[in-house]
């Protein structure tokens, strides 16, 4: 284990930084045995620091230093002091001259942070503390500093050498190496530094903003994936008009450019001018990426070009304040995307994804505020809570103020504090002051863990016509957090009649009344909320479009939530309606399998499948059981064995009943013609796999014909890899057959066999366990490279509940296996794996055990790194 335990960082603990630094000149020398750095910082002390030292402190990781000088003087032994976190200077004066020069080993960075190797190109990743492993700096968000970058490599080896702003100089040399200079004239942290260097191709574009400037986009992939970009490139422009458009925000420098890496620990980075994407999320062709890859690459091609305002043009002050950037950018590109496709299906997507983790995370030991008050080590929270959580808690200050009024909010926090490093509260305050109200209760989202739950209870009073709903809030203790103050809450609500209209809305005291969605503000622990001119009693639709990342609890009948699935005019409330449904009856298979499914449930079912008049993406939505995870979420103990066969018993009887209709939605939702990533082409594939999903349930000979013509045809990736992930389920030599046929077809290319690896970890054969075992020796497979490590390892551990969870243990030991290799070689990937085993408490006690042991032993593990070490140790407490 650790020597040491990891001392915490506190938020309370924050001071400014003691110096700043105006001017940074890195000069990089690229070799295969070894990179040169050097480094001309000018420093002065920071007049707003609240202490006053006379040496200076600077990070560093991992460098060899060969040269150290002030103010143009070699410093000498004595006037220094070197350890494994950075480099100490004494006695300096307030205004001076840094220069050093470094060594580093960008070929054995299996970590991938800072300086790496991804094949034969170098690049880099400095988020979050990244940096200090290239060479010596205050590598802290606020400190912001003016970068100007160059790099010299040899020119056939690497004939493309980018970094940040725009290119000031090159230079070919006489030694057959070249040397390009960047400038960038936005001050930026050095967390958002970057550097590519390597053999690639470029497509290019260009994009006129507003005020008439031309900006050249270029987007840099390998050569043979040069005929993958044309998607990115258009959802980057797409990008670009929306943010003109909807934030009034344009692009600042003269040339945009994105970079696709094999090797990457995240999706993409938001770098000035040069963003560094996992080619996951650049690369697309009809014949090899489904559905699904196409609208990922175009949300995250927006997120990380949103961020040049929302994280670069303004930054965090410190890591605590990640959600700033996060949350806020998040929120940007969920409307971008719900504008470019379906806004109710892509709402539904995100309250899922929500609800399946982040609401998760708040019910365990990892539980934490969208602003933390301590961590160990920062890579750490880049979690659910922060992104996904923080969009929401974005989302209903936009809620709150309405459109026009968050709109001026944010124009306000751009003029504010363009150019600088601030903090949550400074972004709430834009919204408190154009708004015109105070949002101090408002924070308290930013501040507190935890999901708030809301109890509601209507009533109709058939006399005066009115209908009052009580609600009452609470929020479960977190860890470190028992007691939490209310919540100023959002809820959005609708009343339907008997023939599922929109009600008139009208509040005691009011004279207008409003058809429609009414957004009521909570902020007490209980209120109650009365409406007038009720003609009848009412089916109430309560939290219309997810207003606000709460738990709702009303005592719907039945009856009322099938009349909502077919009746409410919010798709979000008919997907949840549909799903509170399907949950009620599947947790009362598990705890009595010989329960009956409600009368009218399967002719609900039946009555969406024939109801031509609903969007077919949405329609999917609807008709999509719960997963299994989330149905475990919703068990004091889990019950994994239990909630499989409830789900697979509940889909097989739904085939069963409704085959004929399910084989004419399947057959009538065919989309012929040439493939096309368009929001209705994708909503009829959806249907159509899901029908087909349906069908395989059954033992029928030609629905598993279908299946294997479907594969067979090949007319796109979505249809394929949909087929071959329902065939794969089935121990057949023809299943076998097309499994190898499709390795054969693809094994050039990694994306696609991505998709393969996750479709045989998923399977929900018995023996699954031992097929993943197997194919980590596939020569395709890689556990150094974290796409494949997500696509086999994560795939099997966080997606495959039945088998991962198996009751001997054997997916637990495999787990830490597989987490003690990682810790070796890329520890923030290794402690993204220990999250899975975090909430071992809500498992019976067999498998609590099993899993704790497992904690355990990686927390004895000599060398065990600080990332993992945060995980685990939290974990037990």
């Amino acid at each position: 284990m650790l020597r040491d335990t990891p001392s915490t960082v506190y938020l309370k603990d924050y001071q400014p930084p003691e110096f700043l630094i105006d001017q940074v000149s890195l000069q990089f020398d690229l070799g295969e045995e070894g990179t040169r750095v050097r480094s001309r910082l000018e420093l002065r002390r920071n007049p707003a620091a609240e202490s006053r030292s006379a040496d200076l402190r600077l990070h560093g990781e991992q460098l060899e230093l060969l040269s150290l000088a002030l103010d143009g003087e070699p410093l000498a032994p004595a006037a220094y002091a070197q350890d494994d976190e950075g480099l100490t200077i004494r006695q300096v004066p307030d205004r001076f001259v840094l220069e050093s020069e470094v060594r580093i080993l960008p070929q054995h960075n299996t970590a991938l942070e800072g300086l790496y190797k991804s094949g034969g190109m170098f690049c880099t990743q400095c988020e979050a503390e990244g940096f200090r492993k290239i060479t010596w700096f205050l590598d802290r968000p606020d400190v912001m500093s003016r970068f100007t970058t160059t790099i010299t490599a040899d020119k056939q080896r690497y004939p493309v050498l980018l970094s940040n702003g725009n290119p000031a100089e090159a230079v070919d040399l006489a030694d057959g190496r070249h040397r390009i200079t960047w400038a960038d004239p936005f001050p930026k942290p050095a967390y958002l530094f970057a550097l590519v260097a390597g053999d690639l191709r470029f497509i290019e574009d260009s994009h006129t903003t507003p005020s008439g400037r031309q900006v050249a986009l270029r987007i840099y992939v390998e050569p043979e994936n040069i005929n993958k970009c044309a998607h990115a490139m258009a959802s980057l422009k797409h990008a670009m008009r929306w943010d003109e458009q909807q934030y009034g925000r344009e692009y600042d420098l003269d040339i945009y450019m994105i970079v696709a890496v094999n090797d990457f620990n995240m999706g993409a980075m938001e770098n000035k001018g040069l963003n560094i994407f996992n080619s996951k999320y650049v690369l697309a062709s009809p014949a090899t990426a489904t559905d699904r890859d196409f609208q990922g690459i175009e949300s995250v091609i927006a997120h990380e070009y949103f961020h040049n305002w929302t994280g670069n043009r303004i930054t965090c002050r410190d890591w605590f304040q990640l959600s700033l950037k996060e949350g806020l950018t998040v929120f940007r590109d969920q409307e971008f995307s719900a504008d470019m496709g379906s806004r109710g299906v892509k709402r539904i997507e995100d309250v899922r994804l929500l609800r399946a983790h982040q609401f998760a995370e708040d019910a365990g030991p990892m539980a934490h505020p969208v602003r933390p008050d301590s961590y160990m080590e920062i890579n750490n929270f880049y979690t659910v809570t922060v992104y996904e959580k923080g969009a929401e808690v974005v989302r209903m200050q936009s809620n709150l103020l309405g459109p026009e009024a968050y709109r001026r909010g944010t124009d306000l926090y751009f003029e504010r504090f363009d150019g600088q490093a601030v903090t949550t509260d400074d972004f709430v305050q834009c919204m408190a002051d154009a708004g015109k109200r105070d949002l101090t209760q408002f924070k308290r989202w930013y501040s507190q863990a935890g999901t708030p739950e809301l109890n509601i209870r209507g009533e109709y009073d058939a006399v005066r016509q009115t209908y009052s709903l009580t609600v009452e809030q609470h929020c479960p203790a977190t860890p470190g957090q028992p007691d939490k103050a209310p919540f100023l809450i959002p809820l959005a609500v609708g009343l339907l009649d008997s023939k599922g209209a929109d009600l008139a809305l009208q509040l005691e005291d009011e004279s207008t009344p409003i058809r429609g969605t009414r957004m009521l503000e909570l902020s007490e622990r209980r209120q109650q909320f009365v409406f007038e001119q009720v003609p009848e009693t009412p089916v109430p639709s309560l939290l219309r479009g997810f207003s606000a990342p709460v738990k709702v609890h009303f005592d719907y009948s039945d009856a009322q939530l099938m009349f909502l699935m077919a009746h409410d005019s919010d798709g979000f409330s008919r997907w949840d309606a549909a799903q509170t449904l399907s949950q009620r009856i599947l947790l009362q298979l598990v705890a009595d399998p010989n329960s009956a499914v409600p009368t009218g449930f399967i002719d609900a079912f039946r009555q969406a499948l024939t109801d031509g008049s609903t969007d077919p993406a949405l329609l999917a939505e609807v008709l999509t059981l719960p997963s299994e995870s989330y149905l475990g979420d919703q068990m004091a103990e889990v019950d994994v064995a239990g909630i499989h066969q409830a789900r697979e018993w509940l889909k097989t009887l739904l085939a069963t009943e409704l085959r004929n209709e399910l084989l004419a939605v399947y057959r009538a939702n065919e989309v012929p013609g040439e493939y096309q990533p368009d929001a209705a082409s994708i909503g009829r594939r959806s249907l159509r796999n899901l029908a087909l999903g349906y069908l395989m349930q059954l033992d029928d000979e030609t629905i598993q014909q279908l299946c294997v013509e479907q594969y067979r045809a090949g007319h796109n990736m979505t249809d394929v890899i949909s087929a071959l992930s329902l065939l794969a389920d089935r121990d057949t030599p023809e299943a076998a057959e097309l499994l190898e046929a499709f390795y054969q077809q693809w094994q050039g290319d990694p994306l696609v066999l991505d998709k393969w690896f996750s479709l045989q970890a998923l399977s929900k054969r018995p023996d699954t366990l031992q097929r993943v075992q197997a194919l980590l020796k596939h020569p395709a497979f890689s556990i150094a490279n974290p796409n494949k490590v997500r696509a086999l390892i994560g795939a099997f551990c966080s997606g495959n509940a039945v088998r991962f969870h198996a009751a001997d243990g054997s997916g637990y030991r495999f787990l830490g296996d597989r987490v003690l290799e990682l810790d070796g070689l890329n520890p923030q990937v290794a402690s993204r794996m220990v999250r899975l085993m975090a909430r071992w408490q809500r498992y019976d006690p067999a498998r609590q055990q099993q899993m704790k042991a497992q904690l355990e032993r990686i927390l004895k593990t000599e060398g065990v790194s600080r990332d993992v070490f945060e995980i685990a140790s939290k974990s037990l407490e």
